[in-house]
């Protein structure tokens, strides 16, 4: 009987995972990877629609096309993981697996917050970007305000991209001197993740661009034009770009892969407390430090990916298998016409190490360069 390898998601990391494995292991190991979404885009994509540099239906990609590789693709929801029967439920498949890699992601919660669904705009819902761009062009004075209402979320430095972005937007347009920006994060600082140092870089390059910063506010509730924060204050606002908080789909629940309300724990190998099941990318919660976690950023799912699939190429070759990921790895902040990088190694000794590098035109360069190389890669 062949060996089959299943992925429940089709993003970075388990494009990367698949791809690693196909090239690494016979044609007769099936490698199979499930996603109720039919195409690949990139979250940083997002942003460029904002900007009106992108659109959507250009910038996603058919996942089917990894068919072509040698790699079956169900364009299906998972309904059920039996990690008693190693087993995967969709809708009308029933899939046996002998490895699983579980990199199903995250999903928006703005149920979570009371009247945030009702009164802002979701800075990562797709269905949001194209509304918030033609928002930004209509505004001719008042108040944007960005939150942050939960933590940990994707892409930890985007929602300062899109403040920065946005900012830039209203310069060109001549309504910037009109518009005031607000950020509210439930962090005390700008990006708890990277360090102190990291984040007082970008509260200056906020500060310069005239994006005020107010740190450790939780918001309880959204009216009409009103945050309301835990501490019974309140902040006005004429538009509401607010990043909701984030859950595991509710299949990683039912299988006990994680706590409700939790993510997937897992060390450096990525290994669940299952069997030949491992998990990556934003699903999972793995400390580098007691404190501090891996960031949700497609680049780490990428290289948890890959470091799986080195330990299932390993094992199925019968050599020592210990791949773990190295934890290394950047983000890139847009502020229109250039971009910083923010450079992490998550597992440096004795503490992980961020650096933010200034703002350059290259970085622009880079950042494009590093969506084509991936989907020339992967698809």
């Amino acid at each position: 009987m062949a060996l089959r390898i299943l992925i429940i998601g089709g993003g970075f990391g388990g494009l990367a995972a698949a791809n690693e494995l196909r090239a690494n292991l016979p044609s007769d190991v099936k490698i199979t990877i499930i996603d109720r979404k039919d195409y690949f885009m990139m979250d940083l994509v997002k942003l460029w629609i904002i900007k009106g540099t992108r659109k959507f239906e250009t910038s996603k990609r058919p996942l089917n096309t990894i068919v072509k590789k040698g790699i079956d693709f169900v364009n299906e929801q998972v309904t059920l993981i039996d990690t008693g029967q190693k087993k995967v439920k969709t809708a009308t498949k029933e899939l046996s697996y002998d490895y699983l890699i579980v990199a199903a992601g995250v999903e928006l919660a703005p149920e979570k917050i009371t009247g945030l669904s009702a009164n802002g705009m979701i800075l990562y819902d797709l269905e949001h970007v194209s509304k918030i761009r033609q928002k930004i062009l209509d505004m001719k004075s008042g108040k944007i305000v960005f939150a942050i209402t939960g933590m940990p979320y994707k892409c930890p430095p985007a929602p300062f991209e899109a403040a920065l972005i946005i900012s830039s937007m209203l310069q060109e347009i001549g309504t910037r001197k009109n518009i005031s920006i607000d950020f509210y994060s439930l962090g005390p600082i700008t990006l708890p993740a990277a360090g102190p140092e990291v984040s007082k870089q970008l509260l200056d390059i906020l500060e310069s661009e005239n994006i005020k910063f107010h740190g450790s506010h939780k918001i309880m509730s959204v009216e009409q034009n009103t945050l309301k924060f835990e501490d019974q204050s309140t902040a006005n606002f004429d538009l509401l770009i607010a990043v909701p908080p984030h859950k595991a789909p509710q299949i990683i629940y039912d299988a006990g892969l994680a706590q409700e309300g939790t993510f997937i724990p897992v060390k450096r190998d990525c290994k669940t407390q299952f069997d030949k099941v491992y998990a990556i990318g934003d699903v999972t919660n793995m400390m580098a430090t007691e404190k501090i976690a891996v960031p949700k950023a497609g680049i780490f799912a990428e290289g948890q990916g890959i470091a799986v699939a080195q330990d299932i190429i390993s094992q199925i070759r019968k050599e020592k298998a210990n791949s773990i990921f190295e934890g290394k790895g950047g983000c890139f902040v847009e502020m229109g016409t250039t971009a910083g990088y923010i450079y992490v190694d998550m597992f440096a000794e004795p503490n992980p190490i961020t650096r933010l590098d200034k703002p350059a035109t290259e970085h622009m360069v880079e950042k494009e360069q590093f969506e084509k190389e991936r989907l020339e890669k992967w698809l």
